[in-house]
């Protein structure tokens, strides 16, 4: 199988290329992709839940929308991810559970900030047995 995501390099930004047994489980990836280039998800435990819902005119604004909620729930409210299930998404609607917990400056080692996700080359790819994302983060 496919690596779960690997991350691209761009002279001004970072991508994350997600791949997934569904497009469901591509989102999870990209989450996680986010994350790992934020700081290290080894580090995280799962303690805590946040459920989030989203509405989008499409994939792509739901793709960048989420990714973006994931950046605010860290960078807003301190709470670190770890774990991403996104239990419903349809072509407008996104349902997720974050796990994870609150940032520790002595548990949580920083690696680079992300300031926003970009629609800038932005891919989702559906086909048989799985999908694909790609999505860049300006950094």
């Amino acid at each position: 199988m496919n690596q779960p995501f690997i991350i691209l390099e761009h002279p001004a930004d970072l991508g994350i290329e997600a791949n997934g047994s569904s497009l469901s489980n591509a989102f999870e990836n990209a989450a996680a992709g986010l994350m790992s280039i934020i700081l290290d998800l080894e580090s995280v435990a799962e303690k805590e839940e946040r459920t989030v819902h989203l509405e989008g005119a499409d994939l792509d604004q739901l793709l960048v929308k989420w990714l973006s909620e994931i950046l605010y729930l860290y960078d807003g409210q301190g709470f670190v991810g770890r774990k991403f299930l996104v239990h419903g998404l349809s072509d407008t609607r996104l349902v997720a559970l974050v796990r994870g917990e609150m940032f520790s400056p002595a548990k949580h080692t920083t690696r680079l900030d992300v300031k926003a996700v970009t629609y800038h080359q932005l891919l989702i790819e559906q086909r048989p047995g799985g999908a694909r994302v790609r999505v860049y983060l300006d950094i």
